[in-house]
């Protein structure tokens, strides 16, 4: 009976389908990252209703919840490779628009809304066929290899390259960081265009299958396997921890601990930093740990680093836990991603990955106003303090999957809890 160990990490080779695909999300990180941090710069400037600015946010949640499985079940269901440069060039031209708007002074409130919502809209259907397509391009050893290098570029061209660059470009102009965006997203397409067609991973659809059924068997399969069911678990309730802690880090640095903007910078910079050295480590941890028992040590060192945030009224202890908790929230990403990927049946993959993705967002908002919450009754560490009891819920929560660090049986021996080199 052939195996193949979850735990193997060969690298990714960068020749072929996979460099060009490293490329496009990083170019297209880059853009967003430019378009993210001038919104809400060009939303102050049309209104100083709190209520407005925050509903240009809350439309790039919203469609996850309304078409996230939508998503996913679609890009099991279309050429991956193609979807996904047609959205990009779809993407490209909306915000194009949107820029030569900006430039003649016709930039609204609405406009950003609609703009907001449009967007991730199409993202619904991008990045479940993103997640789809990669094992198409690397050896199934290599996944994990790949999906570090891939989120380790993404953090560098979103954290530490685009935020700078967004004043230089604001100086040129307000619609500047949207026309640079609506090229990245034209030159991405362009990459994803040219990648090696593969082979259909997936046999042809029954009569009489409709979306729902093909949504319910993914939903199916997700819960089915003890891994997928802890995983997903567990990062539906990190994300509600993460949603409170993102939404008052701000109170907490500048607040609790009086350490101006500065400070903030500070720490969001130890944070990045912290993801990068995390990617850069992740391959050398999952030999030791195996990837399962990896996500667990993760969430529990994340769950120590939000009780020195919340407890420690130190800026040194803050930028030292917030290193940390960077460190292994990219090692939780990386090895979830994987195991995702490793686990899931090829012609599900978009299904099951959109059911991940969806559960994320819904957490996010949630946590969100709950730390608010918080902050407002108890105090500004407070919500630091809540987001390590829900970690502390999602580690409990991957107890009962540990086990499943186990090698995957190969489809050729008949299993359907893994999928072969394509």
């Amino acid at each position: 009976m052939a195996t193949v160990e979850v735990g193997s990490s060969a690298p990714a080779a960068w020749r072929g389908g996979f460099g060009r695909l490293w490329s496009a999300a990083v170019l297209s990180s880059f853009g967003d990252a430019l378009r993210t941090a001038a919104l809400p710069l060009l939303a102050v400037t049309l209104t100083d209703d709190p209520l407005l600015i925050a509903s240009v946010t809350a439309c790039g949640y919203l469609p996850w919840l309304l078409f996230g499985l939508l998503g996913g079940a679609v890009a099991d269901r279309v050429d991956r490779r193609r979807a996904m440069w047609t959205v990009d060039a779809l993407r490209g031209l909306l915000v194009a628009a949107f820029a030569v708007a900006v430039a003649l002074g016709h930039a609204s409130i609405a406009l950003l809304i609609v703009l907001a919502f449009a967007l991730t809209t199409l993202q619904t259907l991008f990045d479940n066929a993103a997640t789809a397509l990669l094992p198409a391009l690397v050896d199934r050893d290599g996944l994990g290899s790949a999906n570090a290098r891939l989120m380790t570029g993404q953090r560098i061209a979103g954290g530490l390259l685009g935020g700078p660059v967004v004043p230089l470009l604001l100086a040129a102009g307000a619609a500047m960081p949207f026309a640079v965006d609506a090229v990245t997203f034209l030159l991405a397409a362009a990459l994803i265009a040219t990648l090696p067609a593969t082979a259909p991973d997936r046999e042809p659809r029954p009569a009489g299958s409709t979306l729902r059924r093909e949504i319910a068997e993914g939903l199916r399969v997700l819960t089915r396997d003890r891994a997928l069911r802890g995983l997903c678990t567990a990062t539906a309730l990190c994300n509600i921890g993460m949603g409170a802690l993102v939404a008052t880090l701000v109170i907490l640095v500048t607040g609790w601990l009086d350490a101006g903007n500065a400070g903030y910078a500070v720490a969001m910079t130890a944070y990045t930093v912290g993801s990068l050295a995390g990617g850069a480590a992740g391959g050398r941890l999952v030999a030791r740990f195996g990837r399962m028992c990896l996500v667990l040590v993760a969430g529990t060192a994340q769950t120590a680093a939000l009780v020195v945030m919340g407890s420690v009224r130190s800026m040194v202890a803050l930028v030292a836990a917030l290193a940390v908790f960077g460190f292994m929230g990219m090692v939780w990403n990386v090895n979830t991603t994987t195991l995702m990927q490793q686990r899931t049946p090829a012609e599900l993959l978009g299904r099951v990955s959109s059911a991940f993705r969806t559960l994320a967002v819904a957490g996010a908002p949630l946590g969100a106003l709950l730390g608010g919450a918080v902050a407002a009754a108890w105090g500004e560490n407070t919500p630091a303090l809540l987001a390590a009891a829900f970690f502390v819920l999602s580690v409990t929560a991957l107890i009962p999957a540990r086990r499943s660090d186990v090698p995957v049986v190969a489809p050729d021996d008949g299993a359907t809890t893994g999928h072969g080199n394509r």
